[in-house]
């Protein structure tokens, strides 16, 4: 793949009279892993709420695939191919496993998400449209690549956390996405839970770009081609996660002075 998934130029955010983002300019070329790290409070929530298109920039430009998107909303962001899982997971519990990855396959054809107000309506149109091999493919696919075969009727609002970020992340896969936003993906995950998502997420992730927020250092080290440092609304580094260890600058500004190494 060649070209550019994602390009921020000059973006910026205050609340109020505080600026959190301070004019940050990011490129990721398509097919690229990159991660965001930073101390909390240097804007990566609400760089990823700009993208996202849950809120907008006061300056600046966001494009998708080399296409102007700046102000989208979610829903048309969601049309033109960018996929997003949350820090907490973004679930219908009443469903199974297998009919959210329906949903999520459904409404990223129908282009329609902005018209299903609810549940209700949503299951409604699901029981009416889905039934089509497209949607039960892209469903069964997202299945098997995250793993959930065995869950997949079981009721979503009864698997344990872990399974719940996987299927998470399994409906953004479902949308047909080519660029995934993941905001922190091994939260509240043990040393072996994580290690198994980051080896799914490098997995599932081979045809498609991927952006994640994380504060594991050992999953971006293992997972990232490049990282990009935020501090205090401004990006201050992009490197591999080698060049990143080694940055005085990083080391000074996010880690103190002692060096980056894998927690262990």
């Amino acid at each position: 793949m060649t070209g550019e998934a994602l390009r921020l130029e000059g973006v910026t955010r205050r609340f109020g009279s505080t600026p959190v983002l301070r004019g940050v300019d990011l490129t990721v070329r398509m097919g690229e892993r990159r991660a965001l790290i930073g101390p909390n409070g240097a804007g990566k929530s609400t760089l990823f709420n700009v993208v996202g298109g849950a809120l907008r920039p006061g300056s600046g430009r966001v494009l998708l695939a080399g296409r102007d998107v700046t102000g989208e909303r979610s829903h048309e962001l969601a049309r033109m191919g960018l996929g997003r899982s949350f820090q907490t997971t973004r679930i219908f519990a009443s469903l199974t496993v297998f009919d959210n990855l329906r949903c999520a396959a459904l409404c990223g054809r129908s282009g329609r998400q902005d018209r299903l107000p609810g549940l209700g309506r949503l299951f409604t149109l699901l029981s009416a449209w889905s039934r089509s091999p497209d949607i039960e493919e892209c469903a069964q696919r997202a299945l098997e690549a995250l793993e959930l075969n065995h869950v997949a009727f079981a009721l979503a609002g009864t698997l344990d956390y872990g399974t719940q970020r996987r299927l998470d992340l399994g409906i953004a896969l479902a949308s047909g996405a080519h660029t995934l936003l993941l905001d922190e993906p091994t939260a509240g995950m043990n040393r072996e839970e994580a290690a198994h998502a980051v080896a799914l997420l490098r997995e599932v992730s081979a045809d498609k770009t991927l952006v994640l927020i994380e504060h594991d250092l050992d999953a971006v080290f293992a997972l990232a081609d490049r990282v990009s440092v935020l501090v205090a609304g401004r990006v201050i580094a992009t490197g591999t996660p080698a060049e990143i260890r080694a940055d005085e600058a990083v080391r000074a500004a996010y880690l103190g002075a002692t060096p980056m190494r894998d927690r262990r």
